[in-house]
């Protein structure tokens, strides 16, 4: 058994926070160099330059690359062998995400209640998911998710007989339905599967794979390959200003399922696909 002070968790979060708003990650700059390279549209690579530029310099100068620096989405994979001591696992998560927006000068944009929306002034809580998986090594990886493309992600409880056609048709719906909303080109993420809330969790996952990944289910990767096509062939473009580069990816997470419902949850991403990874 191997033991893990939750202070650990605190100081690594309120890094990756800071991190993930200034820097892209490695994936998401390889991808924005071939996307610029392909780009057939004249306004649509100029439009690339630009955003490279952007992200070029808020790595430099340290200023977010984006004004809205996220809500907080945490994922932990905690190894079976863990012992996590020192305090609370949730409040030290959350400490780490205060610590980040309040020391990294980044936008606080959390609100206590839905309704009466007074701000929380730092930015927390955070969305957390755990997950209990083999091994003696925590997994954290922080993605702040800013609400113009996740304000445009869908849920669609679809007929078993709707079959793939269908769950192909949805995402597409989706992404037109988003449009320059999401702040293209976007990535795509797409959970098949499970119900209702494990869909739309399997695709917010999705958003943090690589981008040069595919799955490893034969058909999934066929799928994922055929959509990011599709889509780049929807001419929305770059900044929804036309263009053959309207995604840079499209990764799909699938479930078991119940007899009867096809549950596809779309949670798209904007052109920065914020994630930070790392293994304690």
């Amino acid at each position: 058994m191997r033991t893990v002070d939750v202070n650990v968790l605190t100081q690594n979060i309120r890094e990756m926070c800071i991190e993930a708003n200034h820097f892209l990650s490695p994936d998401m700059k390889k991808a924005f160099t071939m996307a610029k390279q392909q780009e057939k549209a004249p306004l649509g690579r100029q439009i690339l330059l630009q955003l490279q530029q952007n992200m070029e310099i808020a790595a430099q100068d340290m200023i977010p690359i984006c004004q809205d620096t996220g809500m907080a989405v945490v994922f932990l994979e905690v190894g079976q062998d863990v012992h996590l001591v020192g305090g609370n696992v949730e409040d030290a998560v959350n400490e780490g995400v205060r610590q980040g927006y309040v020391d990294g000068y980044l936008r606080k944009s959390v609100v206590k209640d839905p309704i009466y929306r007074e701000n929380t002034k730092d930015n927390t809580p955070a969305i957390i998911h755990y997950s209990i998986v083999p091994g003696d090594r925590v997994k954290i990886t922080v993605a702040p998710k800013g609400f113009g493309s996740e304000n445009v992600s869908r849920v669609f409880m679809l007929k078993p007989a709707d079959g793939i056609e269908g769950v192909k048709n949805a995402i597409l719906t989706a992404v037109k339905d988003a449009g320059p909303n999401a702040c293209p080109p976007m990535v795509v993420g797409v959970g098949i599967g499970g119900t209702f809330e494990k869909c739309a969790l399997m695709a917010k996952k999705a958003l943090t794979r690589s981008v040069d990944e595919h799955s490893e289910i034969p058909y999934v990767r066929e799928l994922e390959e055929e959509l990011l096509q599709k889509i780049n062939k929807s001419g929305i473009g770059p900044g929804g200003l036309g263009g053959s580069t309207t995604a840079l990816a499209v990764n799909i997470n699938t479930y078991p399922t119940h007899i009867a419902g096809l549950p596809v949850a779309v949670n798209i991403c904007c052109h920065v696909n914020r994630h930070a990874v790392r293994e304690i």
